[in-house]
Order: C-alpha cells, then structure tokens, then sequence
C-alpha cells in the first residue's frame, strides 16, 4: 500500500475480500493468496482481475500485486505473476493482460517489465477512482508472454 493514498480500515479490507470471492464467482478467475511453504501461509495476493472502474483501454484484464513489505524483493511477485499470465492467455484463452500503477511506484513496474510487459506512454491516464495519475503496460499473448528480460 506504499503508493495508495492510504492503508485500508478493516472493514475496507473484509469488503475487498468479499469483492474478490465475488470476482471468482463471477468470472471464473481472480486475485490469488500466495504462499511461501515453509516460510510463510500469506504474503499477500498476485492475480488476474477486470477493473471496476471505467477508462480509454477498459473493459480488460489486469494483472496486479500486493505483497507484505517484508517479502518484497525475493521474486515471489514476479513468479506468481507468470504464473497468472500462463493462465490468462492459457486457460482463459485472453489476447491481452494489462497493468498500472503510479510513475514513481519502480518496484511493480520492473515486475511489469520482468513478464515482459511494455509501457504504452500513450496510454497513461489519471486514475478515476484513486485521482492519481497512473502509468500502463501491456503484454499481448503472442508477444512471447513470460519472457526475461
């Protein structure tokens, strides 16, 4: 939560627990509780999402993180995120997964371009529920999904 506007009370946080249990129901697909065996049962959630809100390059599907602060920098981001990429062009059969954040938000954006993700300059846009402006990447399947860079 270091570049949201601020952490969320804990009846925000069961509301978006809740949104996120109705976001499988829904379409079959969501954010993800990772895991570290052995180290630790939650580090936060990587998974594929559609956004509620409206902009140019909605409707979609995004891609996103949160992971404790304590488990950033050990990769465990970027594998679960393959990881959902696999399944979104895989499984679910998607042609593109996007991604957003704020410019100054480094971390997530080298997770971006780690999945091979690239940022469309033109479609960056201020962010109608957060009031921030946000920057977008984009991966389409046949853009060799996973790749390392």
């Amino acid at each position: 939560m270091e570049y949201f506007p601020r952490v969320l009370s804990q009846q925000e946080s069961d509301d978006f627990a809740s949104r996120i249990d109705e976001h499988f129901d829904r379409h079959g697909f969501g954010l993800w509780a990772v895991e570290v065996p052995g180290v630790v049962d939650f580090a936060g959630f990587v998974g594929l999402s559609i956004p509620r809100f409206v902009a140019p390059f909605t409707p979609c599907v995004e891609i996103g993180w949160r992971l404790a602060t304590e488990r950033w920098g050990r990769g465990y981001a970027t594998e679960a995120a393959r990881a959902a990429l696999a399944f979104g062009f895989g499984e679910l059969g998607l042609r593109e997964i996007v991604s957003f954040t704020v410019p100054q938000n480094l971390r997530s954006r080298r997770v971006m371009e780690k999945i091979g993700m690239t940022h469309d300059h033109a479609g960056d846009f201020d962010h109608p529920t957060v009031g921030t402006r946000h920057v977008l990447y984009r991966l389409g399947h046949e853009s060799g999904m996973t790749r390392d860079r």
